[in-house]
């Protein structure tokens, strides 16, 4: 039984030593890549890259579903979701991380539940997206390993594969928002639709385009920043591995659905 699943993200294609490739059926077709399974720090760990291993599968055509029930399927109950993203405001520099406890969703056109009746549940944000006591353990991973962390922000998802237009990266930072991404909504709240605790860790590779006084980036600059950090992302990935608890006692992830789920009298 597998208990950690990580998805990469840009840049980030392979994790775990000693694998075993698993290929995964599931109702909602076929996820992004077989599925490296591997035990790290005493733990069964899984580990799919959401582009796929050679990057083919822009942010709008991922199959979300597909990824979370794989993830599920295997036993996953906790889900970790680091990715490449972009800075909305100076004080949030490239190679910083950011654990992010908040998301608006600037998507269109992806499916994005697995309940499409007759069960109908809706999804709260009143606790907080992402696990609390993920992200308590995920800020303190990443500064235990030096790195300058931020820990909350909120994250828009666009749709890709585009970047934001100027007009619209300064909407976003007028906003206050700290984090701009192609690949974090619907894969969140579909793990939480299977009571899986979820975090994301953004690693940010540039400043997005509205962001006054900044060099402008590009594709390869921001592979470029992603790959130069990629030792730090494991090294505080398996730290935070180490330290997810055996039992979930300090979140109320796993009750997600019963939560949420509208009950009709027969």
């Amino acid at each position: 039984m597998v208990e950690i699943g990580v998805f990469g993200g840009s840049g980030f294609y392979d994790f775990l030593d000693r694998v075993e490739m698993i290929g995964v059926e599931t109702p909602y077709g076929e996820p992004s890549d077989k599925i490296a399974v591997a035990e790290l720090a005493g733990r069964r760990v899984a580990f799919l890259p959401r582009h796929g291993s050679r990057h083919d599968l822009p942010p709008h055509r991922i199959n979300y579903r597909a990824n979370v029930w794989a993830m599920h399927s295997l036993g996953v109950t906790r889900l970790i979701c680091p990715c490449a993203a972009g800075s909305l405001q100076h004080a949030i520099v490239p190679g910083d991380f950011v654990v992010c406890d908040d998301m608006i969703d600037w998507t269109n056109g992806r499916q994005q539940t697995f309940y499409d009746g007759p069960q109908v549940v809706h999804i709260s944000g009143m606790d907080g997206l992402y696990c609390p006591e993920l992200r308590r353990l995920a800020v303190q991973a990443v500064n235990g390993n030096g790195v300058t962390c931020h820990d909350r922000g909120t994250i828009v998802v666009v749709n890709g594969p585009r970047f934001s237009s100027r007009a619209e990266s300064r909407l976003f930072i007028n906003q206050g928002w700290q984090v701009v991404n192609m690949t974090q909504y619907p894969e969140n709240y579909l793990a939480r639709e299977l009571n899986m605790c979820v975090v994301n860790i953004s690693l940010i590779t540039d400043y997005d385009v509205g962001v006054e006084g900044v060099e402008p980036s590009s594709v390869e600059k921001i592979i470029a920043v992603f790959q130069a950090n990629n030792s730090k992302l494991r090294s505080v990935l398996f730290d935070l591995i180490a330290a997810i608890p055996g039992q979930r006692e300090n979140c109320r992830c796993a009750d997600t659905v019963e939560q949420s789920t509208l009950h009709r009298e027969q």
